[in-house]
């Protein structure tokens, strides 16, 4: 090449590698991880987020704080999708597997600064997370997961996240009931739980509804509000004057033509209603519109409508009561209809809800969150919706373990006694995980006003005494150290099984990238 310089990249594009590359990348997934470190725990502090637009949103769940963000930066857009991740997969723990992996991540830092490759510290780290994981199957409880049990995981959930420690034990039972309700032979159904929030009242009016309820409303004000064992159907068909579906011109030259083209058009609507009766209907979904004429007729005949159901809306519906979508209301036959025991409209405030109840087809149920102000209720939805899937996670997937920190500080000494028997440096890259896990319960310590040291040193003496059962206790304003299975705070084992797997393997991804690459 003649000493000449060969360019391969175009001339925009801008490469970091080596350590620089390292630095970078890791600077970026701490910066995430501790945004959301304050908000872990039950005395967690909000965050308020607020747009471009002037939206605000207040919470302190970790999945919710990493999506609403605007990050750029492709490393930490690694973090948000852990928090994600665990989202998906259990529902809850975002901000403990973020916090995590930040942590990993700032460890894995130290590691490289005293010439550990990263290879290494990807073994290290793997090894780790696999002890970890079976001390986490250890601490599971010998108990069985009674109402009882299910209500201590729901309110250990939802502390700390708006919810209020006053109503927090009546929406447990809320959502263990909603479990219940949806738990078969085939394990929980959890998408046949739904959540409707509605402002106006204090959560503690928060309710479970056997059935679906939806933001709809009478076609016609002279429409009946309420009907019992109701035969629906549900169209997918306007209720209107068909158009021909080529441009045409009428000419009307006498009174008489104008009132024969009317009457025509009061039959045709009419005809909907005609047929809706002769096939035994009560209520009527249709997805697209009804003409007032025919919503008129309806009423008449004492029928209940809504028209421009969501599609959603009216897939859960149907779903729920067995009714099968019609395309056409002259096409509705006996096997297309479904059965509930209630439809009625009920009114909050300015607003009115439909309450589908007791369908035929399934055991669907709906959580009816009540609350203050808009910002009140969807952090009590997000608390919620947390709630049910870890409720729905104890049932399904393994047992309860310990919650307030006592798991990971009996990980961390489990890994720790563990790197011994690890040769080489990977032991560095062992006992560096030990050290990032024991952060999540310095973290609880810090955020309930304890000292942080103090705090970890009493919880490592006192689980050697309690065995395994030593946590950090909110009470009143600050916390203590006590056992977290006779305060009723425990954690589903999947919740603490997915942090350690999606953090490690976040970390770990980052830390092995040793150059970057961005073109404009």
């Amino acid at each position: 090449m003649g000493g000449r310089p060969m360019f391969v990249l175009a001339e925009d594009t801008e490469r970091t590698h080596g350590r620089d590359a390292q630095t970078s990348n890791i600077d970026a997934g701490k910066a995430v991880s501790e945004a959301v470190r304050t908000t872990l725990g039950p005395r967690g502090m909000d965050k308020m987020l607020v747009s471009d637009t002037g939206d605000v949103t207040i919470t302190n769940d970790g999945a919710t704080i990493l999506n609403t963000m605007d990050i750029d930066h492709p490393a930490a857009q690694m973090i948000v999708e852990v928090a994600e991740s665990q989202e998906a997969e259990v529902g809850d723990g975002t901000t403990t597997a973020a916090v995590l992996a930040g942590e990993l991540l700032a460890k894995a830092e130290d590691l490289l600064e005293d010439d550990v490759h990263p290879t290494t510290i990807v073994e290290g780290y793997a090894r780790a997370r696999d002890i970890a994981i079976e001390a986490v199957e250890e601490q599971v409880l010998d108990a069985e997961t009674d109402d009882e049990l299910l209500g201590q995981v729901a309110e250990s959930s939802m502390t700390g996240k708006g919810t209020g420690d006053v109503t927090t034990e009546r929406l447990a039972e809320v959502v263990v009931e909603a479990i219940r309700h949806v738990d078969g032979e085939d394990g929980v159904a959890r998408e046949d739980v739904r959540v409707h929030t509605q402002t106006g009242a204090s959560s503690s009016a928060t309710e479970l509804v056997p059935g679906v309820v939806t933001d709809e409303e009478p076609a016609h004000a002279n429409m009946p509000r309420e009907v019992s064992d109701a035969t629906i159907a549900v169209v997918d068909e306007e209720l209107g004057v068909r158009e021909a579906e080529i441009d045409a011109e009428y000419s009307v030259e006498s009174v008489e033509q104008l009132t024969a083209a009317v009457d025509a058009e009061r039959r045709e609507l009419e005809s909907y209603a005609e047929s809706l009766s002769a096939a035994g209907v009560d209520v009527v979904l249709a997805t697209d519109s009804i003409a007032d004429g025919a919503a008129a007729a309806l009423a008449d005949a004492g029928i209940l409508a809504f028209e421009s159901v969501d599609d959603d809306e009216a897939r859960a519906i149907a779903s729920a009561t067995g009714a099968s979508r019609s395309g056409k209301v002259e096409d509705v036959e006996d096997a297309d209809l479904g059965r509930a025991e209630t439809v009625r409209v009920r009114t909050f405030g300015d607003e009115d809800l439909v309450f589908v109840e007791g369908g035929a087809a399934a055991e669907s149920v709906t959580v009816l969150i009540r609350g203050g102000t808009e910002h009140v209720v969807d952090e009590l939805e997000r608390a919620l919706s947390d709630a049910l899937d870890v409720v729905a996670a104890a049932l399904d997937a393994g047992g309860v373990v310990p919650g307030a920190g006592a798991t990971e500080i009996v990980v961390a000494d489990r890994v720790r006694e563990a790197a011994a028997g690890v040769e080489g440096r990977r032991q560095l890259a062992v006992e560096a995980f030990a050290d990032a896990v024991d952060v999540l319960a310095r973290t609880l310590a810090e955020n309930t006003g304890m000292d942080p040291i103090d705090a970890l040193v009493d919880l490592r003496t006192e689980n050697e005494s309690r065995d395994g059962r030593a946590g950090v206790i909110a009470t009143g304003q600050h916390g203590e150290v006590g056992d977290p299975v006779e305060a009723g705070v425990l954690d589903p084992v999947a919740v603490k099984r997915e942090a350690f797997e999606s953090a490690t393997e976040a970390a770990t991804m980052i830390a092995r990238i040793d150059d970057v690459i961005a073109a404009e």
